[in-house]
């Protein structure tokens, strides 16, 4: 399934081509149970990036019928996501006229259109690897931090609060005093937490209802009987017909400003789909190619901002929905878009009657999914400096920005990387009388150095910030020997990588060792490093007989010379 075959090897012109007849039911089934959600989950995330809620559902439609033809993977579910939300209103918002949805939604559908072309692009070059950045500790406080950042943002329309306030600490903050003066709307928290309710209850309880439809459901049914539309804030009616394309109006000026964001959309957008589609093709027995995952993605989020939608990626809450409900193929997100676009037309009024309150309820408890408080703790047991980067992603995203937060915390990890190849392990290798080899002595104390030789072993890449680490460490140990040294031998196989500034280093290690009588000798030494010391010239000076295949190779070789040294 590649697009280099043409129209005929788009992945899902191959699913139609090889579809069996018994998927068709659970196919059909599982679109239509997945509509249930991507309806409220759809309009929710639109209000939750500061844009009117039929944009969430025109974010639906469009990218499920784009990804069904292109798409690689089976039963991926495209959509609005709540880990994107923040990054589109911290994008979008600030360069919208006031109080104008229609800019603010074709400043958000310009960004999906760059979103979509930085992953084709991507794709096209093969640039999936990137996505490694976001390291597990990055992505475990990110999404800590956005759910947060999502909680608190719907807390005021949940309680029916008037907050006017920028940043975590002041909505917060906002919100807070708000309620302990009585700013609560009683009707619209009413609403909102009787929504909240009936959803964890289903959750609880009934898992195979979906909770989220019933919630709307009933808050419609109330506000349509208790006559509420004046009272509290309402989704409204959606807008009559079809999406259309609605990106008219933008500077080139805006596209300069939205273009640093959607580098950031585009990473984290792939990131959370390459991950779930990886994860729910394995299940299945399928692989998916990363860079055809991220031309999907592209293509996905190009058609949606052309049609009235926003940046979207795969949905780890509606995906699994989709597959415990008997997927087998793309067709259920076709009939999951198709039972979304005939709600467009057919009742677009229905909305009116729901209330921003139940909407925020459910982009709440979307959101929560996202916490992962074990996975933290998890990590504090299992490595402290990796904590400590899950912990700066955490703030820097929930203080300084979605954005920026993340680029800080690829920053610490890239510092990480740097320290921990700047101060790696290094020990002295040692024989023991109980197993064979040359083992760590620290680990080993029981084993005995070789009269006449020091062994070293150094885990880490030679490169500019630890060459000079390695020397002053050699030194050391050939200062403390209890024996006069002859031969230090490097174990290199750890060394995987050499710069020039540590091939200086070498070479003036080599002298001093030199000017003791001492010889300097390499054991299993990958060839690229050795070819990288012929490279860097200064091949003559390490030359064939520096180099030894094994370690016991090269400890045979000096008890070979000590012994024709005793022979004379």
């Amino acid at each position: 399934m590649s697009w280099k075959d043409g129209v005929g090897g788009l992945p899902g012109i191959v699913t139609a081509r090889g579809y069996r007849r018994e998927w068709l039911r659970t196919d059909v089934t599982a679109g239509l149970v997945l509509t249930a959600l991507l309806i409220p989950a759809g309009m929710g995330y639109a209000e939750a990036a500061g844009l009117p809620a039929y944009a969430g559902l025109y974010a639906t439609i469009v990218p499920l019928l784009a990804y069904a033809v292109v798409g690689p993977s089976r039963i991926l579910v495209l959509g609005p996501d709540s880990s994107l939300a923040p990054l589109i209103a911290a994008a979008v918002l600030p360069l919208a006229a006031v109080d104008d949805p229609d800019s603010a939604l074709a400043l958000a559908g310009v960004l999906a259109v760059l979103v979509g072309l930085i992953l084709l692009v991507g794709g096209f070059l093969r640039l999936g690897f990137v996505t490694e950045l976001l390291s597990k500790p990055i992505r475990l406080g990110y999404l800590n931090a956005i759910a947060l950042i999502v909680v608190v943002g719907q807390l005021p329309k949940l309680l029916g609060l008037s907050v006017d306030a920028s940043g975590l600490l002041a909505e917060i903050g906002e919100i807070g005093r708000a309620v302990i003066h009585g700013g609560i709307d009683p009707i619209a928290a009413t609403v909102g937490v009787g929504a909240l309710a009936i959803i964890v209850a289903f959750r609880l309880w009934l898992p195979v209802v979906p909770g989220v439809l019933v919630a709307v459901a009933c808050a419609i049914a109330v506000a349509a009987a208790a006559g509420l539309t004046d009272d509290i804030g309402m989704v409204g009616a959606l807008p009559e017909g079809l999406p259309l394309p609605s990106i008219g109006g933008v500077d080139w000026s805006d596209v300069g400003h939205l273009l640093g964001p959607a580098v950031g959309i585009a990473l984290i957008a792939f990131a959370d789909s390459g991950v779930l589609s990886r994860t729910f093709a394995s299940r299945h027995g399928e692989d998916v190619d990363g860079s055809t995952e991220m031309k999907a993605i592209g293509v996905a989020n190009v058609a949606g901002g052309l049609f009235g939608g926003f940046p979207i990626s795969a949905s780890g809450s509606r995906t699994p929905v989709a597959e415990q409900s008997g997927a087998h193929t793309q067709l259920a997100g076709v009939v999951g878009a198709l039972a979304v676009l005939l709600f467009v037309l057919l009742a677009p009024g229905l909305t009116a009657y729901l209330p921003d309150a139940a909407l925020a309820a459910v982009v709440i408890v979307a959101a929560t999914a996202l916490i992962d408080v074990r996975g933290m703790v998890r990590l504090w047991r299992m490595s402290g400096v990796e904590f400590a980067l899950a912990i700066a992603a955490f703030l820097g995203v929930a203080l300084a920005g979605v954005l920026q937060g993340i680029l800080v915390a690829i920053g610490l990890s890239f510092v990480a990387v740097v320290a921990r190849a700047w101060q790696p392990y290094r020990t002295e290798l040692v024989p023991t009388p109980d197993r064979p080899g040359f083992h760590d002595i620290e680990r080993h104390p029981g084993g005995h150095r070789i009269p006449g030789l020091v062994l070293i072993r150094f885990d880490a890449p030679l490169f500019f910030a630890n060459g000079q680490i390695f020397d002053e460490y050699v030194r050391s140990v050939v200062a403390k020997a209890s024996s006069p040294v002859e031969w230090v031998i490097v174990a290199a196989e750890p060394i995987t990588g050499l710069d020039t500034t540590a091939v200086d280093e070498l070479v003036d290690l080599d002298n001093y060792l030199e000017g003791k009588g001492i010889r300097l000798a390499f054991a299993e030494m990958k060839g690229p490093i050795k070819d990288k010391l012929i490279r860097f010239g200064v091949g003559d000076r390490f030359d064939g007989t520096h180099f030894f295949p094994t370690v016991e190779a090269a400890v045979d070789a000096f008890h070979h010379r000590t012994d024709r040294a005793a022979e004379h």
